[in-house]
């Protein structure tokens, strides 16, 4: 399978405690569990949700991609919490 490195960003960063994971994944919905299972795995209280993930905004090598985004060996999938302010 493909090796991808995920960044995390905003609140997933702060609530994890996790900057950077590497995982193999051939898409980004497929990403989605494997990361939150993995943030699990390395800090049982960790509070981020697969919703949380699927909320956020992803970019692949820089440009913004959708769920259904197909993975390379070797990109990079950052994730980006969305915001509200008021």
């Amino acid at each position: 399978m493909l090796m991808v490195t995920v960044k995390l960003f905003g609140t997933l960063r702060i609530d994890s405690g996790v900057k950077e994971l590497r995982m193999e994944a051939g898409s980004v919905r497929e990403l989605i569990p494997l990361v939150c299972r993995e943030l699990r795995r390395q800090r049982p209280d960790c509070a981020v949700s697969e919703k949380d993930l699927r909320a956020c905004l992803v970019a692949v090598n820089g440009v913004r991609v959708g769920a259904r985004s197909r993975l390379r060996d070797g990109d990079v999938a950052a994730f980006f919490p969305t915001a509200a302010g008021g």
